[in-house]
């Protein structure tokens, strides 16, 4: 039974994830479904827990202080609702959980920063979604190119028609002009 319930959860995960740590400020890309309207939404704030990182139900918990209240966010990683995740800043750390950062304001909430590359860490590299992209650009420029040619060919109907239409027109100015 157990295996079952793997392969579903492998069909639904992702296929890779940024490397997210406690202690690293992030933007998480959200997309928010209001009616029928779609829009996505970046919440940037400091991971103060991760859970589970191997795992489908890989989940952080996002903090930040809005408008002088903190605020925090759960994400599950490998949700189709998280477009993307972007670390910012990466600090060093000794502990996954800290909560110790909720009762901290001002000064006493900075952390020290690492060096980290940015753009190695934010860049995920996944070849099964750029072979399926690929695929897709290959199908929609044939199929423009099939719709080009029927439009081509529907011109150039377009313009036998008009061609016809011209020489008859002509015909008839030679008569108008014999009868006279």
């Amino acid at each position: 039974m157990s295996t079952v319930v793997r392969e579903v959860e492998q069909q639904f995960k992702k296929h890779q994830v940024v490397d997210v740590r406690s202690g690293d400020t992030v933007k998480v890309h959200q997309k928010i479904k209001e009616g029928a309207k779609e829009r996505v939404q970046i919440f940037e704030g400091l991971v103060i827990r991760t859970d589970r990182k191997n795992s489908h139900t890989s989940s952080i918990t996002v903090r930040r202080i809005a408008s002088g209240v903190g605020v925090e966010k759960s994400y599950l990683l490998h949700s189709p609702l998280v477009l993307k995740v972007e670390i910012t800043k990466r600090s060093k750390v000794r502990r996954n959980y800290l909560s110790y950062m909720r009762n901290r304001t001002g000064k006493s909430a900075r952390m020290t920063g690492m060096e980290f590359d940015r753009d190695k860490v934010n860049t995920i590299v996944d070849k099964k979604a750029e072979a399926e992209e690929a695929k897709l650009h290959e199908e929609a420029l044939e199929k423009h190119d099939e719709i080009a040619a029927a439009e081509a060919k529907e011109e150039a109907a377009m313009d036998a028609k008009v061609a016809e239409v011209e020489k008859r027109h002509a015909d008839a100015e030679k008569i108008d002009k014999k009868t006279e």
